[in-house]
């Protein structure tokens, strides 16, 4: 039996049309579909045909519904195996906290080729929809993008949230609606002042976007006041207090 082949579609941060034409083209291809909560899946219908194509849940929603990775792997080698063309479709970029190089080793394990399409990052976008440079000539010329879903101290977090108060760019936070609050406080008691703009985005590049400006020291009160809940992006920077006007 011929095997079939697999593609990690990056499939942007909100709406549909903001999945690349490379994308599109690998999904309109695909027999079947292995889908993320995030990204275009719920609109799939919208822009391809799906008749004839097998769509598979694979959500992990956050403190919610869990399909392991291993068997998130697992399912998409089996049907590659089976000859199917496998589009695994994943929101935002497949390799900017999406696990996308695990599902590439376990087709590389399996002898089975693998084709990457990157995606539209949530870590810049999201801002971008809410009028929030990451980056911004003569006010800072860095930004660190890093994933909140474990809390400053936790045994397996691998960030030095210390450092991050230090260095001056625009810090980036993906997945810390939960532990806002540690993080936060961390990054004051390392000398961040109270006062450097934040803001927080809401479901970001889709009609139920909201955002919110504050300040560092405001940001965990505010998300909680205004019942911020994932997906949401927040950022932490002299550019959150950039106005286009």
């Amino acid at each position: 039996m011929t095997h079939g082949t697999v593609t990690l579609v990056g499939g942007g941060p909100g709406d549909w049309d903001l999945i690349t034409i490379r994308g599109l083209r690998a999904l309109e291809k695909a027999d079947v579909i292995l889908t993320d909560h995030l990204g275009p899946s719920a609109q799939l219908h919208e822009f391809i045909d799906v008749s004839g194509k097998e769509i598979v849940d694979v959500s992990k929603l956050p403190y919610g519904k869990q399909v392991a990775q291993e068997r998130i792997n697992e399912l998409i080698v089996e049907h590659a195996l089976a000859g199917s063309e496998v589009v695994r479709l994943k929101g935002g970029d497949p390799y900017v906290f999406g696990r996308g190089f695990e599902e590439a080793q376990a087709c590389a394990r399996a002898g089975l080729t693998c084709t990457v399409v990157p995606g539209v990052t949530s870590a810049v976008s999201v801002p971008a929809a809410a009028g929030i440079p990451v980056t911004q000539r003569g006010v800072t010329h860095s930004f660190t993008v890093v994933s909140g879903h474990l809390p400053p101290g936790h045994p397996k977090s691998l960030t030095d949230w210390g450092a991050l108060a230090r260095v001056g760019g625009t810090i980036v936070v993906i997945m810390g609606v939960r532990n806002v609050g540690p993080i936060t406080q961390t990054l004051l008691d390392a000398h961040l002042p109270p006062s450097t703009p934040a803001a927080v985005v809401q479901d970001g590049e889709t009609p139920r976007q909201r955002e919110f400006r504050t300040t560092l020291g405001s940001l965990a009160a505010v998300m909680n006041d205004n019942s911020v809940a994932a997906p949401a992006v927040y950022v932490i920077g002299e550019v959150a207090g950039c106005a286009l006007a």
